[in-house]
């Protein structure tokens, strides 16, 4: 139960439900930095948050704000050219456990190794029952936007796998932006941060 004025559950974390009052309670921001500075000296972090007790309360207010586990977000959300971005393993966690819908599957179309190949994803709204059906991805898509020719890119060495990541993103920008915070997956950002930094090489070659 929720304590007047604190803003804290029995068991001690901070209350998602009173979380946009929360930031405005001295005591609740006091026990969230305890908390960050607790997980900034553990071993067993990424390197971005071992020691780095900012790092750490960003982690812990987002974790807050989804109802998450504190380490969830950490282990999962990278900085990648500057963009805060989730991993692809994540977003599929988090559209299967965010209540919205039930019977997530990823559907393959085209033939396999050909543009043609293609992934997309479908589900069933949990309130109202309606399918949906996510934008499909395929290699045609991905060769078009530049996203094969990246340094380094999956796209090359585990096409499949790349278009389930690149399919669930796209499925959950539409149907549940909410539970991304806004934020891009972290192959999305490396694909768009290459494509960005290509464009730049054209325009200097042609000017």
């Amino acid at each position: 139960m929720m304590v007047q004025g604190e803003m804290l559950e029995s068991d001690g974390t901070l209350s998602t439900a009173s979380y946009e009052t929360a930031i405005m309670n001295p005591k609740a921001m006091n026990h969230l930095h305890k908390i960050a500075k607790t997980f900034s000296s553990s071993s067993m972090l990424p390197a971005q948050y071992r020691g780095n007790v900012a790092n750490c309360f960003v982690a812990c207010e987002m974790a807050a704000r989804m109802d998450v586990s504190p380490l969830f977000v950490m282990q999962n959300l990278h900085v990648i050219d500057g963009r805060p971005s989730w991993s692809s393993s994540a977003c599929i966690a988090l559209i299967n456990g965010c209540g919205l819908f039930k019977d997530v599957r990823f559907n393959m179309v085209g033939e396999i190794g050909t543009p043609s190949r293609g992934c997309y994803v479908t589900a069933v709204r949990a309130d109202s029952g309606e399918h949906v059906q996510g934008t499909t991805v395929t290699i045609q898509l991905a060769i078009d936007e530049g996203w094969m020719e990246r340094k380094g890119s999956k796209w090359k060495t585990m096409p499949e796998q790349m278009l389930k990541y690149r399919a669930a993103a796209f499925f959950a920008r539409i149907e549940c932006p909410n539970v991304l915070m806004g934020f891009m997956l972290d192959d999305e950002s490396r694909d768009i941060g290459s494509s960005e930094n290509n464009e730049k090489v054209k325009v200097q070659i042609n000017g």
